[in-house]
């Protein structure tokens, strides 16, 4: 028996002696040099070194176990743990996933299995309660103590890249305790707790691992434009233009497959897209600070004929990087421009293959500004290779995998539950090889977390010293590190628009914080108030875009007048907020903590806020309660902190009248979405937003302060030049109000150009008699009584200085 304590967390591993030669270690895990895991934790485990041994460990501070271990089951492809928790505690993640039960897990408390979650990355459109693009084995755990109440969460993380099933379950005839139980078809067990305590910091405490997110371009979250559809350049052009009339901010113009020669990566069609007139209208775009992004799909056409040319694949060929049949051929499925191959990030020269097609793409004149990844779970059209005669999908026996012989790779013993059928079913056989002695079955789920890593070299590398803008559909744990998520091709249904908030909260999670789905929906007919709606919600999640599929009405948000009223109001609001939103990612990316969050993880004692998923928070301060429902013109709403915050409306920045512990009806009339902000807080904003993020960038700074009851707030921003790789030079804004008096702190070495010119203090109960700033008399000042709110204008606040402002 051994017993052991580790910092923050704990790492149990455990494997057969056949799955060791199958295991691949191709993470680089990440040790945070940030201070994550500087605090001690009491976290213990155990191991029982005899047949049929079991795993366990417990939590930290109240000896209850965090996995409780029955004895394990270890076969050569096959792996099972189970663990007791208690019963109907609070389970999130464990993706990637659209669960009817909400962004709460079913833990299956009417008697049962409430949860099967299969972890095999496919492409399929946006099931319910069913595997789709991503793999991410990893739960926060908050459980609620009525004795106390008091509430702590830790997280366990399941490092693997096999396939497998993982069921949540309370038994019927023990109504006490709840189950979850881990089954795999391969690889080993190898676990990662987090002990919190509190759900912010498990998210955190798990970028130890898997490393931190990639730093997000400022420019990153303006508003982005697409649909598969826009099939020439002069469309694609109008759309730009379009939306410039309407008045509607764009910053980022995207091309789907309708820009490829026939459908082959790396291309654009000489008709449609003529390469010189493409570079011409991205010039134009980055004349007017805006960007360009085109697709780039997981599959590589090979030639159709001997005199057929195709630069990528031939390089790719020479160069031996694409995913190989057990007999040493090359795997060739099938996609959209036919038969394809597939790269194989495991070979030696994968990278200088894909980075050479990156930079020959953009010299040939899709100078792009970041790369959207699709495809890449991978997804396939056929089964098998199709392409080369060689059939994987119907060989029962594969080549050896290091030592081991006579395993059935395509069909283990137990089947795990995916949603297509067959592991092999809409993409690789997993008797597929790479290089290394990889079989696919073991590395299925990190071909698109490698690819992304890949394409953040490359463009690091084309767009030197910037920071790697890409978007990506198939995700795995560490996919954060290089790249942000879209929610894949969701549903124009009023219930899809629900599922979106869950999809941005799963992802804080998984730590691939950049995610948002597509605004107004991909399949189907959007209507004009779902896509009112839509596009006011999606204005407070990262990722921010419009996009639909082939043959769909067109949904620009210049279609119908009321939602280009709508967008032009949400996105005016966005790009004030671009401070906040550029200091919570600065966070994410440095200590690793949400900035998209639940409201329990604000609010962790207050049990009626487990299972809100309707609203989400902005950071700490921003609350968030969007209309799903159509025909509505009030929503509800919980606020939370029962009746000890007050929460003052972002619009009119009068204080609710809140229900304690129970929701609140508000008004929300078309083209209005309800935003609260928390007091105690400050917030930096931008003062006059503008058409693209660097116009809106280089105009003046606004403050936004919300009292509590004692008179007091807290903010910070940080400031940085928003582009530069790694981060340049910075300067941390710290604001501090206390007895009627605001300091303004300023370190660092970043000079702030921009003034701060306004400044609004809410909750001054007495109107005040005179304002100074750092001594000196303030003449533009105004009171408004009924929001008690002190406006002071037009102070013209040099930022890279302190400063102090004070009213009587």
């Amino acid at each position: 028996m051994a017993r052991f304590a580790l910092w923050t967390g704990l790492h149990l591993f455990a494997f057969p002696l056949l799955a060791a030669a199958r295991n691949p270690s191709t993470l680089q895990r990440g040790l945070a040099k940030n201070g994550v895991l500087a605090s001690r934790s009491s976290y213990s485990g155990n191991v029982a070194n005899c047949p049929g041994y079991t795993l366990g460990s417990a939590r930290p501070g109240d000896n209850s176990t965090a996995l409780d271990g029955f004895p394990l089951v270890f076969e050569d492809q096959y792996l099972q743990l189970t663990s007791s928790l208690p019963y109907g505690t609070n389970i999130y993640g464990l993706g990637e996933v659209i669960a009817s039960s909400g962004f709460r897990r079913d833990i299956g408390t009417g008697g049962g299995v409430g949860t099967l979650q299969t972890m095999w990355s496919e492409g399929n459109a946006d099931p319910i309660d069913e595997n789709m693009y991503g793999s991410h084995p990893i739960y926060l755990e908050h459980r609620y103590n009525e004795t106390t109440g008091k509430s702590s969460s830790h997280g366990v993380m399941l490092f693997s890249s096999s396939g497998a099933d993982i069921l949540l379950s309370t038994p019927q005839s023990e109504k006490n305790v709840s189950l979850i139980e881990y089954r795999l078809v391969g690889g080993v067990l190898d676990f990662y707790f987090f002990a919190g305590p509190s759900p912010t910091e498990v998210i955190a405490q798990y970028s130890a691992v898997t490393g931190l997110a990639n730093w997000q371009p400022a420019w990153g979250f303006g508003f982005h434009l697409c649909r598969w559809g826009y099939n020439n350049i002069s469309v694609t052009r109008d759309q730009v233009l379009s939306m410039r009339e309407a008045n509607i901010p764009l910053e980022t113009q995207w091309n789907d497959i309708d820009l490829y020669h026939a459908y082959r990566d790396f291309t654009s069609d000489p008709v449609s897209f003529p390469a010189d007139e493409m570079k011409e209208f991205i010039e134009e775009l980055a004349s007017n600070n805006q960007h360009y992004i085109p697709i780039v799909d997981a599959g590589v056409a090979i030639l159709n004929n001997a005199t057929d040319v195709y630069y990528p694949y031939s390089r790719g060929s020479e160069l031996d990087v694409f995913v190989k049949n057990p007999d040493g051929s090359e795997y060739i499925g099938q996609v959209w421009p036919g038969y394809t191959v597939f790269g194989d990030w495991f070979a030696n020269n994968t990278q200088q293959w894909w980075s050479e097609a990156l930079r020959n793409w953009s010299n040939y004149g899709i100078e792009f500004s970041g790369i959207w990844l699709d495809m890449n779970e991978v997804t396939t059209f056929c089964n098998g290779s199709c392409g080369s005669g060689a059939n994987t999908a119907d060989m029962d026996v594969s080549i050896g995998a290091g030592e081991e012989t006579g395993v059935n790779l395509n069909e283990p013993p137990y089947a795990i539950h995916n949603t297509l059928g067959p592991l092999w079913a809409g993409t690789l056989a997993t008797n597929a090889t790479h290089a290394g002695g990889y079989v696919e079955l073991d590395v299925h789920n990190m071909w698109g977390m490698m690819e992304e890593k890949a394409t953040h070299a490359a463009v690091s590398e084309i767009r030197a010293g910037e920071r790697p803008f890409l978007i990506s559909r198939s995700t795995f744990p560490s996919s954060g590190r290089w790249s942000g998520h879209w929610l894949g091709d969701n549903f124009s249904k009023w219930q899809y628009m629900y599922y979106n908030i869950q999809g941005v909260l799963q992802f804080q999670i998984y730590q691939i914080p950049f995610v948002g789905a597509d605004t107004c929906g991909f399949h189907d007919n959007t209507s004009e108030e779902l896509c009112n709606r839509w596009m006011q919600m999606s204005a407070f999640v990262p990722f921010y875009r419009n996009h639909n599929m082939l043959g769909m009405l067109s949904q620009e948000p210049y279609r119908w007048p009321s939602v280009a009223n709508a967008s032009r109001i949400a996105i005016a609001a966005r790009y004030s907020m671009l401070p906040y939103w550029l200091t919570l990612f600065a966070n994410v990316s440095t200590i690793g903590t949400p900035p998209v969050r639940a409201l329990f993880y604000e609010f962790p004692d207050e049990p009626e806020l487990f299972e809100v998923d309707r609203q989400f928070m902005v950071g700490p301060d921003i609350l968030v309660t969007p209309v799903l429902t159509p025909n509505a013109t009030t929503v509800d709403g919980i606020f939370p902190g029962r009746g000890s915050v007050i929460w003052r409306d972002w619009w009119t920045h009068d204080v609710v009248n809140a229900t304690v512990g129970g929701n609140t009806t508000l008004s929300a009339p078309l083209s209005h979405i309800n935003v609260h902000i928390r007091d105690h807080s400050a917030l930096l904003l931008h003062a006059e937003p503008a058409y693209t993020i660097a116009e809106t960038r280089a105009g003046p700074y606004a403050l936004l302060i919300s009292l509590d009851t004692a008179g007091t707030a807290f903010g910070n921003a940080y400031v940085d030049d928003g582009i530069s790789s790694p981060p340049g030079p910075s300067t941390v804004l710290t604001f501090t109000v206390a007895n009627g008096e605001l300091n303004v702190e300023s370190k660092g070495e970043w000079a702030i150009e921009q003034m701060l010119e306004e400044i609004t203090v809410l909750g001054v109960q007495v109107k005040p008699t005179g304002v100074t700033l750092s001594g000196a008399p303030v003449k533009e000042w105004t009171y408004e009584e009924g929001q008690e709110a002190l406006v002071v204008s037009n102070i013209s606040v040099v930022l890279n200085e302190s400063s102090t402002l004070a009213w009587k």
